[in-house]
């Protein structure tokens, strides 16, 4: 009931009115916050923003982001969870965690390339070296680790080049010399690659593919199991001002009761087109790592219960890039643009010597997201393109 004491212009700022308690639904509710209330002065002063019993202001969380942190944690193995606004700002987040002037860095010459350009800024601007290793190097990357080595990142696969590393054993050289490894598991979406299990220290994902699903939310993730690690990055995640959004934050939690149904038909869908891709004379290699000339074929069969949506091709030399292009622009199901995990189908093409040392292939590299279309109505659209070669 409105009280008569207040101005009609109080009365549309300030209530007393609290709905009765007891709703309940399957959404999570979003909660848009930026200032939080407090009971009273002691509950302020008592409060701490590390802790995830209260609460002390939007940018360290609300309800909604608690309980999509949680979730992750959970799906992934792992005990702490920390959002960010992107992938990438996730991995800036580890970097500057863990890394000052004069530490070196360790990252596989596969790695996503925007985590490539970040190592190669943090080199020339804060003192940081980076040294770029080969993805298939194992547990002889001991032999790269300097006494200032402070972090490694692995990447499985590669998101473009597609080698599988063989994350264990990077993970028991790296912690013979007390070096913490992060892995960047996007390509599993943390569903079929176990990475605490297999003695990954951090965890990247980023939830803007498999677990949005919906090309509409930029969001990444960091998980940990060491409180000591997470306390480090979460320090980090607040003096970075990291916040993600409340109605992004709930865009991921409305896709994760679907992600594994949508991540194992992107899969099957994915690996007939790879197949039906290795038969066509216009293709000279087939990366994916579920076929078994692959780089790294045996280590996904050992590590991974399954495979994602997102592979790539090496078209024969003989075909430029310019014919290349022309395939692509031919596509019709097929559109043109970066990201994987949604529901339509994507093809990039990349030119490899720009981003990787020693690319050893000659042929044009095309990465294809299979979507959730149809798996003969997408061969039909490739069909149709491979026509434009001649």
């Amino acid at each position: 009931m409105a009280d008569e004491k207040k101005s009609l212009q109080t009365l549309l700022t300030a209530t007393d009115y609290r709905p009765p308690e007891g709703f309940s639904a399957f959404p999570s509710a979003i909660h848009h916050a930026s200032t939080v209330l407090f009971k009273n002065v002691a509950a302020l002063r008592a409060r701490n923003w590390q802790e995830k019993s209260g609460y002390t202001y939007g940018l360290h969380g609300t309800p909604t982001t608690f309980t999509l942190e949680a979730r992750l944690a959970e799906i992934e193995g792992g005990s702490h969870c920390l959002l960010a606004p992107s992938g990438l700002a996730a991995i800036a987040m580890i970097n500057l965690a863990l890394l000052k002037s004069g530490d070196d860095l360790l990252l596989p010459d596969n790695a996503y390339n925007p985590n490539r350009e970040l190592a190669y800024w943090l080199q020339s601007d804060f003192g940081i070296s980076s040294q770029f290793y080969d993805p298939m190097i194992g547990e002889q990357i001991g032999e790269l680790i300097k006494p200032t080595t402070r972090l490694i990142w692995t990447e499985a696969p590669g998101s473009v080049s597609m080698e599988m590393p063989d994350v264990p054993a990077i993970c028991r050289a790296a912690k013979a010399h007390g070096v913490p490894v992060a892995l960047d598991n996007t390509w599993s979406a943390g569903l079929v690659f176990r990475a605490f299990e297999h003695g990954v220290d951090i965890v990247m994902q980023a939830l803007t593919k498999y677990q949005s699903g919906g090309s509409d939310a930029l969001m990444g993730a960091v998980i940990t199991r060491d409180k000591a690690l997470h306390r480090k990055i979460d320090t980090a995640h607040m003096r970075l001002g990291l916040g993600v959004s409340a109605d992004d934050t709930y865009l991921v939690l409305r896709g994760l009761p679907t992600m594994k149904l949508r991540f194992d038909a992107h899969d099957a869908s994915a690996r007939k087109i790879a197949a039906w891709l290795k038969q066509r004379p216009e293709i000279a290699q087939v990366l994916h790592p579920a076929l078994e000339d692959c780089p790294g074929h045996d280590i996904w069969k050992r590590d991974f219960t399954g495979a994602a949506g997102l592979f790539s091709v090496l078209f024969d030399p003989a075909y430029s890039e310019t014919q290349t292009d022309r395939f692509i622009d031919s596509l019709k199901l097929f559109k043109i643009g970066y990201s994987w995990g949604g529901a339509n189908s994507l093809a990039v093409p990349y030119r490899m010597t720009q981003i990787r040392r020693d690319w050893p292939h000659q042929g044009q590299l095309v990465r294809f997201n299979i979507g959730l279309e149809d798996v003969q109505d997408l061969i039909n659209d490739l069909t149709q393109a491979f026509k434009s070669l001649q």
